[in-house]
């Protein structure tokens, strides 16, 4: 569904990824792992076209988007959820949940399948997003991400600053949207053992170039690069 293709970005004289290459299938989870810096969040930015790459390709479902603009990119249906749980604070739970189905049009999900997903969020519709919790936040960030009905849904750092209980929901989760809807997710973590928990693939960045693209039993097995690269 997803090729990267010997892409390279950089900011400035900065080069912050240099030749990756990476596919991703529908139905699965590809988990992008490693250190601060290594390149994982420029890696969903080039894709979701925020920022473009120098050289290389990008195709989703057969057609190069390298050079789309970020709504046309949207609208062939790949949502990005940012790291941090970019919510507008000022807005409702009801709001943000519009506000994302803005691209889609009439193709987009109507709000109360994204409360089938998140009952806590049906609860809290009314809310603004600044009183809801740091789990509740990042449900409604991919909440706000799906109701635009991708089939590729970009995920950075999911976990960041969650409770272990919490994490465990939404791995799961992601999990169940790759089983049950044949989405296809690319996966950046830096809590490797959650994402290779759920991923069908792990790919591991240092230093903006891909070292190793293997299933994740073979990451876990092999103790030089867990720890040099996955801190476990």
């Amino acid at each position: 569904m997803l090729t990267v293709d010997a892409v390279t970005t950089d900011y400035g004289a900065i080069r912050a990824m240099e030749g990756v290459s990476l596919e991703v299938e529908a139905g699965s989870v590809t988990a992008v792992l490693g250190a601060n810096g290594a390149g994982k969040t420029t890696l969903l930015r080039t894709i979701s076209g925020l920022v473009r790459p120098t050289t290389g390709r990008i195709v989703f479902d057969g057609h190069e988007i390298t050079a789309l603009p970020v709504e046309q990119i949207v609208r062939r249906g790949i949502a990005h959820v940012p790291e941090g749980r970019g919510v507008i604070a000022e807005l409702t739970v009801d709001e943000n949940l519009r506000l994302g189905a803005l691209w889609r049009g009439r193709e987009a999900a109507p709000a109360r399948e994204i409360y089938e997903l998140f009952p806590r969020l049906e609860e809290r519709r009314s809310q603004p997003a600044s009183r809801l919790s740091g789990g509740e936040r990042q449900m409604l960030s991919i909440g706000r991400a799906l109701i635009s009905r991708p089939r590729l849904l970009l995920l950075d750092e999911p976990s960041l600053g969650l409770a272990p209980l919490l994490v465990a929901q939404i791995m799961g989760l992601v999990r169940k949207l790759a089983d049950t809807l044949g989405l296809a997710v690319l996966l950046v973590e830096q809590n490797a053992r959650s994402a290779l928990s759920i991923a069908d693939r792990g790919v591991v960045l240092n230093l903006g170039r891909v070292v190793a693209d293997q299933e994740p039993e073979q990451l876990t097995a092999d103790e030089r690069l867990r720890h040099a690269y996955l801190g476990f």
